[in-house]
């Protein structure tokens, strides 16, 4: 893929007005290559003509949430707590948004991606990145003298994680105030995914807009600590993603059996609550909708894990895309979700490499 040309358009979908010299000057090329850029664009069918005059699109997945840079350290021998354990290390792009985004964009999704990173080199890679596969960042936040995020998972030596610490202060910067300014950008989702970095106020603004305007969101819980920044009153929730450790969190008591699940489930539905998805690792996932008393189980695929980082990211991609094509039917999206996942936990790579539309057709 030709990532200047992408960025090109990315920058022209964001400013039909803008001209040839900025373009110029914002991508580092010269007005020549600009003009060759979007005499190949026009020619495709990607621009129409004079003033930049864009075709019919797609209603875009908006993702909101966190983006920073994950290091991986996985143990070379079994971990002794207290200790020095040699390891080996990998840096990789992640955030629950970001990581959601790359998927759907790798699935064929139309994407945009609203986030916040640093002006600095790791940030600026993880939206260029993205910008090369497609992803529209032009309202993404840059912050100078912030850092962009990290997350540091250890790994034990069958890459299961044994801890992770993550840094995500400037995923605080996506205040309501942000979200209010970059309405335009929000503005004809077909589908708003957040992750629950976003600041308790901000999650509660975007609820809201949903349940009035009646726009779908999907939510992805990002850990039992944050989970009480989903308020209360959960209509305007389509869906909510979630495992059972921040479940139990949420209804704030602890779920022994199946029939704990169920009655959970019952507690979010009478808080307004469309769809629950409880994802279990290896024993698969629990899910329901509408009026349904009881969860319905799917297993998980049997697989050799390589690695962990980015199946959940993975699952949540595969929920998004399939209920952006069709909400009603979440035992399809569930088990798109788990193949997804599955092919993460098959590579080291935080999003699988190989992802394609063909691939997501061939799950059903």
């Amino acid at each position: 893929m030709d990532s200047k040309k992408e960025q090109l358009l990315a920058l022209i979908r964001a400013n039909p007005f803008v001209g040839q010299q900025e373009l110029a000057e914002r991508l580092a090329l010269s007005r020549s290559a600009v003009a060759g850029h979007v005499a190949g664009l026009t020619r495709e069918g990607r621009l129409l003509g004079r003033a930049y005059v864009l075709p019919p699109a797609a209603a875009p997945i908006v993702c909101i949430g966190g983006s920073n840079l994950d290091r991986k350290l996985r143990s070379l021998k079994p971990l002794q707590m207290g200790e020095s354990n040699p390891a080996e290390q990998r840096e990789t792009p992640g955030g629950v948004a970001r990581n959601v985004a790359e998927n759907l964009a790798r699935l064929g999704a139309p994407v945009r991606l609203l986030s916040a990173v640093g002006d600095d080199a790791a940030g600026r890679a993880l939206l260029d990145e993205l910008q090369a596969l497609g992803v529209d960042v032009t309202a993404s936040l840059r912050l100078a003298g912030q850092a962009t995020g990290s997350y540091t998972a250890v790994l034990d030596p069958k890459g299961a994680m044994v801890l992770a610490l993550a840094e995500m202060a400037v995923t605080e910067a996506l205040t309501p105030e942000f979200l209010q300014q970059a309405a335009p950008q929000r503005a004809g989702a077909g589908l708003t995914v957040i992750d629950l970095n976003l600041p308790p106020d901000s999650v509660a603004l975007l609820v809201a807009e949903s349940r009035v305007q009646q726009r779908p969101l999907l939510v992805v819980a990002v850990s039992a600590p944050k989970i009480g920044r989903l308020p209360r009153e959960l209509h305007g929730v389509q869906c909510l993603l979630l495992n059972a450790g921040e479940l139990a969190a949420l209804v704030d008591r602890p779920l022994k059996r199946e029939a704990d699940f169920d009655a959970a489930w019952a507690t979010l539905r009478a808080r307004g609550l469309a769809q629950l998805v409880v994802t279990r690792g290896q024993a698969g996932v629990l899910h329901g909708g509408g009026d349904a008393p009881r969860l319905s189980a799917l297993p998980a695929p049997r697989v050799a894990v390589r690695e962990v980082t980015g199946a959940g990211d993975a699952f949540a991609a595969g929920v998004a895309i399939s209920l952006y094509r069709d909400p009603q039917d979440l035992a399809l999206a569930c088990r798109r979700g788990l193949a997804l996942s599955a092919l993460t936990l098959q590579t080291e790579a935080t999003v699988h490499p190989d992802l394609s539309p063909a691939l997501l057709e061939q799950i059903t």
